[in-house]
């Protein structure tokens, strides 16, 4: 039987990459590999991120520090771009029909957005999305959008759910959140929010049609 979401539910909370913007990390590893990088799946992946890498996702660090520190895993001569464009690899795009599924759920719940992210990913996702959708886009999507490296903490530490719940006045019981990372549907579920991992068997479309 397929799941649905619960009828208690009046706010959803997705996650951005990996449930509504498709991205590949082994695209981004793959790439560094291909610039010079040793061992860089160890040091970054979905599963991992530690290091300068957590730093860079809670904005406690700049770009160019961020940069700097990459580069030292690179070869001498390797340049800022080319970090960046291997760095945004793994963006591949938002799909329309999540667009217009957004679309219909914004008459059903209050839609928030809470993502891990960083300075140099998401004026890169920012860029995509009106290219290829319409200019201003997220906005007109999300009632509110947070992310971490706006907001100095980072899934799946309890503090970053604690305030969103917190500023704007949701009971855990009645909120859903949607994430493809194991952990962090765990840092929610310990705060009282309701969860959906959002795997590959997972299909939102279905998961939001009224049940029959």
């Amino acid at each position: 039987m397929n799941q649905k979401v619960p009828a208690t539910i009046t706010t959803v909370v997705f996650d951005l990459g990996g449930v509504l913007f498709d991205i590949d990390y082994s695209l981004t590893q793959k790439a560094f590999i291909a610039l010079g990088a040793k061992d860089f799946d160890k040091q970054y992946s979905q599963q991992v991120q530690s290091g300068v890498f957590d730093e860079f996702e809670k904005g406690l660090v700049t770009p160019a520090h961020f940069r700097n520190e990459v580069l030292k895993w690179l070869p001498q001569g390797t340049t800022d771009e080319q970090v960046d464009n291997a760095w945004n690899a793994l963006l591949i795009g938002f799909p329309k029909e999540k667009v217009t599924l957004l679309r219909e759920l914004k008459n059903r719940y209050k839609i928030l957005l809470l993502s891990n992210t960083n300075e140099i990913h998401l004026p890169a996702v920012i860029e995509m999305m009106d290219s290829s959708l319409e200019p201003g886009i997220m906005g007109k999507l999300f009632e509110k959008e947070y992310y971490s490296c706006k907001m100095q903490m980072r899934k799946p530490d309890t503090e970053i759910f604690e305030h969103v719940l917190s500023e704007n006045g949701l009971n855990p019981a009645s909120t859903l959140f949607i994430d493809d990372s194991i952990q962090n549907i765990e840092g929610a579920n310990s705060t009282g929010i309701q969860t959906l991992h959002c795997t590959k068997t997972i299909n939102l479309f279905d998961y939001f049609s009224p049940a029959s």
